[in-house]
């Protein structure tokens, strides 16, 4: 172990680096960050960043949901993240009638506090290095598929060691592309209550169209509690259940901030691909995400025009249509920013370097096939990239795309039982019909389906599509709609009613038969399936990304020198950092925006930019009480050069002292080819300021008992 740290150090101090750029593990920032950190402003040690032995930092960042990040801001468990990181629970507990996505909601004391059916935060307890023990368990002669058996064997056995009985959650996960492993500990809790939101007007303020763009005037945030029993300790939903006192919380800084103000976040990222060869990233631009933009697209359109006629209807597809339009987008600024850049072209001029070094005697018996392999990997699949991208997206955006491996799957089981089993299974059953009916309305189903499939069948051409699609396209001239809607009359999944019956009088015949059903498992047969030349291939390819990987850091021509993102928590570093003037923007420095310039986006009635009566009221009389800037002004968003990607939505930004100074909520377009490359001259985070996001709560709310709750540095 202490030799790989040695080594990860010795890379490191041979290539500098600016310190923005890298999403760094805690458990390396004394010997690896600390000191550039205190050079531009850090004030804390780095063990009140991260320790095992006492409170620090990382006690006060969770995983939200499995999917973003938040913080906890007081000594009774509240929780920060951003609105969009809430909106599936928002909205799951909103109706046409309450509906606290619009409106939003405010729970006057705790017993007002609503849980949602399903939302957890994870806290992060430690990790530790497990390299050696894993590759001691690994040889060249194995394929790629002995290999993974040999790791998720060794992974059991320390996770079982780790998890102390099942009071852990413990993950083991690879790094630099499986040549190091470690892992970590984390606890779950699952009692965990929304305790206020701000109206959609102010989370979602600018919608599709400032998405991913600066100057931006966005309140994405909302609050919820973390509860526990009276111990401490995780439980499930209960009103015996008490708020949690968790071993540290954030302090909340009403300083402000100003140009090159030290910043660092800690979060979640998701997922990084710096890393990729050139050919993966030539395959997305060209193959796979045009494909994955169209394909979102598609079910987005076919979602809006039903969301658009009914509120009840906007409710059940809000959250899916923000997901499937986040991601729209993003993958249409990651072609266009890749392919400006040139970034294809970069990294094949490195990999040509290498090639060079590989194939040198010395080198060549490990990496002298390296970039061979990667490459014809790459040509062998390029088109079926481009047929997955809209084959996943058809799945992704119908609810019955899947239907086959989620609800076909339990009534095949729940049709297979024995009578004693199925009065059990009975009950999860109806409760699972009713929760899967509240995001599906019928004619939009139908018209996303067949809109989907039509799509695929067309443009899927340079890969064979699925079996069943190609008959009806066939028969039908790739019009699928009579198709779809004879399907849906005839299948038992196309209304409660009909599944309810089927639970009366069970036949598994009945569901394997059903149309929407043999679709299904049609599609998701196909995705899964790969002749023996591509599956050779990838296994070539797995082998030969971890040599590159290997090579490039045995060589020291790697271009950077940390781990890819994988949703283990990472710290990053940076300033507030402006953009070149801009002058959609009435700030004097491009790296903040001001409620009057959210005013004068306003358009009254607008789905994006519409704004609630009362803040444009507050704002006329300026009345901003403790939050407003000392220049006189309230601000909205600021801007930092922190390296972060998706999941470190929600994300805490901390100025030195380690105060709360704002939320992480988005990246700019500019950059948008941040997950493959790192640019220092545009890569932004853009984040809420934490004093708009307190005076929503006190002034605009009214909701001061929540502010009083926090720990406020004046």
């Amino acid at each position: 172990m202490k030799k790989i740290i040695l080594f990860f150090l010795l890379a490191l101090s041979a290539f500098p680096m600016r310190a923005d750029e890298g999403m760094w593990f805690l458990m390396f920032i004394e010997r690896l960050n600390h000191r550039d950190m205190e050079k531009m402003g850090l004030q804390l040690t780095a063990d009140e960043i991260y320790s095992i032995n006492h409170h620090s930092l990382k006690d006060a960042i969770v995983q939200f949901n499995g999917g973003c990040t938040a913080e906890i801001v007081s000594k009774d468990g509240l929780v920060l993240t951003n609105h969009h990181c809430g909106y599936d629970a928002i909205a799951e507990l909103s109706t046409a009638e309450q509906n606290y996505l619009k409106n939003g909601f405010w729970a006057k004391d705790r017993k007002s506090e609503m849980k949602p059916s399903s939302l957890f935060v994870r806290f992060f307890v430690r990790m530790d290095d497990v390299s050696k023990r894993i590759l001691s368990k690994l040889n060249d002669k194995m394929t790629e598929a002995e290999r993974d058996k040999a790791i998720a064997a060794e992974i059991a056995l320390i996770e079982k060691e780790n998890n102390e009985g099942g009071k852990y959650t413990v993950s083991v996960r690879s790094f630099f592309q499986g040549n190091e492993f470690y892992y970590f500990v984390y606890q779950d809790y699952k009692d965990v209550r929304l305790v206020g939101t701000p109206p959609e007007s102010v989370g979602k303020f600018g919608g599709d169209t400032d998405n991913w763009e600066w100057p931006r005037h966005t309140g994405d945030f909302s609050m919820f509690r973390v509860y526990a029993d009276k111990d401490g300790n995780p439980a499930d939903y209960s009103d015996k259940n008490v708020p949690l006192q968790p071993k540290h919380y954030l302090p909340v800084s009403l300083k402000g901030v100003q140009e090159n103000d030290f910043a660092m976040i800690l979060g979640y990222p998701g997922r990084t691909n710096r890393w990729m060869p050139a050919g993966g990233i030539e395959q997305n631009v060209k193959f796979a995400y045009p494909a994955w933009v169209e394909g979102a697209k598609t079910g987005m359109d076919n979602m809006k025009k039903y969301m658009d006629q009914d509120a009840t209807i906007r409710l059940m597809y809000a959250s899916k249509y923000a997901s499937t339009a986040n991601y729209w987008k993003n993958r249409q600024g990651m072609i266009d920013a890749l392919s400006k850049f040139g970034t294809a072209k970069t990294k094949a001029a490195q990999e040509a370097k290498f090639d060079k070094w590989a194939n040198k005697p010395e080198n060549k018996a490990k990496y002298g096939n390296v970039i061979t392999n990667i490459n014809k990997f790459y040509g062998m699949t390029n088109e079926k990239a481009r047929h997955d991208n809209y084959l996943q997206q058809l799945l992704r955006t119908s609810s019955y795309g899947t239907i086959a491996r989620g609800i076909g799957k339990q009534f095949e089981a729940y049709a297979k039982a024995d009578a004693k089993d199925r009065a059990e299974m009975k009950p999860d059953m109806v409760l699972m019909i009713d929760e899967f009916f509240k995001e599906v309305y019928i004619p939009a189903e139908k018209d996303i389906l067949a809109a989907q499939l039509h799509l695929y069948a067309t443009k899927s051409t340079g890969y064979k599509i699925a079996p069943m699609v190609e008959t009806l396209g066939a028969a039908n001239n790739n019009d699928f709609k009579t198709y779809v809607t004879s399907a849906f009359e005839l299948s038992m999944f196309s209304s409660p009613e009909r599944m309810k019956a089927f639970l009366e009088v069970p036949n598994a015949a009945m569901v394997t038969g059903d149309p929407l059903y043999t679709l299904s498992n049609d599609l998701l047969t196909h995705l899964a399936a790969k002749s023996d030349d591509i599956a050779k291939a990838q296994n070539d390819y797995g082998a030969a990304f971890r040599n590159l990987v290997d090579g490039l850091r045995v060589s020291k021509m790697a271009p950077i020198k940390y781990p890819d993102a994988n949703s283990t928590l990472r710290l990053t570093y940076g300033k507030v950092r402006a953009l070149p003037a801009d002058k959609r923007n009435d700030a004097k420095i491009n790296n903040y925006t001001t409620m009057e310039g959210m005013i004068k986006k306003y358009k009254a009635g607008d789905e994006e930019f519409d704004l609630p009566a009362r803040l444009m009221e507050l704002n006329k009389k300026k009345d901003y009480g403790q939050y407003a800037d000392k220049a006189g002004y309230m601000p909205i968003n600021f801007l930092t050069d922190n390296d972060i990607t998706g999941g470190n939505s929600g994300s805490p930004v901390l100025n030195g002292k380690g105060e709360l100074i704002g939320i992480a909520f988005d990246g700019n377009i500019e950059a948008m080819a941040g997950d493959v490359i790192f640019d220092p001259k545009l890569q932004r985070t853009i984040n809420v300021d934490i004093r708009y996001v307190l005076w929503i709560i006190d002034k605009y709310a009214g909701a001061k008992h929540i502010v009083d709750e926090m720990t406020i540095v004046k």
